[in-house]
């Protein structure tokens, strides 16, 4: 527990890292994976990525918000473990409806303030803000200090990401049929990233899968130049390859480095992109200003 007694509670849809979530006592609210069975699975919790990849060939699962149950859980569990304050940061709201839950249940916990920041992110470019904020508490911060900071994360944090296969994105709405055949006839992987409102827009086409991840090592180069020091995410699903061969480009072309995070991309944001995921983001090092 930090001096000031701040929880940290997170969504699992932001991809902290298990590690780090448990080495920082960070509360991790699993979104929901159902098949059309009946079954349903807590994310990360009683089902992995490798498991929601292992059964693509036979469905592709659908996911949605955590219980407002589980919300309400997680922040008195936090309060009755001796922290008076929290801090709740969630997957982008234009994305998911988590954030609005989370501020709807917030409400109801009783002499706990708890102050919700939406990241505008997805996935690792979420878990960066996460991370952020339980070093900043750790630190010593105070909780205004700590989520000005990290709000203005929220703008500096920039994800970039592609895939093998645009059916995932088509099947989840994300981007368009004609997106989706233009892209399968000619080869088209769109670069994504999160927009201002945190929405997902494409920002690049490039001609092949390769030559997509080349333009994400681009965004990533140009964007870490507007600081001194940077955090790097490299978010690979399915391949140690391309993560190694990322993290040797990400040294060789930036020198302002402090600190590069992996993951493997959770079980949800795996549904709706597929199990070829190849992400890299850029936020800068608020521990090294």
């Amino acid at each position: 527990m930090n001096s000031q007694r701040i929880a940290i509670l997170t969504d699992s849809g932001t991809d902290t890292g298990t590690t780090f979530a448990r080495e920082h006592d960070i509360r991790i609210v699993p979104l929901t994976i159902s098949y059309s069975d009946g079954s349903s699975y807590e994310s990360t919790v009683t089902i992995s990525s490798e498991e929601v990849i292992a059964r693509f060939d036979e469905e592709i699962p659908t996911t949605s918000l955590p219980s407002p149950h589980s919300i309400l859980t997680a922040l008195q569990k936090a309060k009755d473990d001796g922290y008076n304050q929290a801090i709740f940061v969630t997957i982008s709201s234009g994305l998911s409806s988590t954030n609005q839950t989370v501020r709807l249940i917030a409400s109801q916990v009783n002499d706990f303030a708890v102050h919700v920041i939406d990241t505008k992110n997805i996935g690792l470019g979420a878990g960066l803000i996460v991370q952020a904020a339980t070093l900043l508490a750790e630190k010593g911060l105070e909780l205004n200090d700590i989520v000005s900071k990290c709000e203005q994360l929220v703008s500096d944090t920039r994800l970039w990401f592609c895939t093998k296969t645009l059916s995932y994105l088509r099947k989840g709405g994300r981007i368009s049929e004609a997106t989706y055949r233009l892209g399968t006839i000619l080869n088209i992987k769109p670069v994504i990233t999160c927009d201002p409102e945190g929405m997902y827009t494409p920002v690049k086409k490039a001609r092949g899968f390769e030559k997509a991840i080349e333009e994400e090592l681009k965004f990533v180069e140009k964007h870490a130049k507007n600081f001194s020091h940077v955090v790097v995410g490299i978010c690979v699903s399915n391949s140690a390859e391309i993560a190694s061969y990322l993290e040797s480009e990400v040294k060789k072309r930036l020198n302002n480095v402090t600190r590069i995070v992996f993951s493997a991309a959770t079980p949800e944001l795996l549904v709706h992109t597929g199990p070829d995921l190849v992400g890299i983001c850029v936020q800068p090092d608020v521990l090294a200003q």
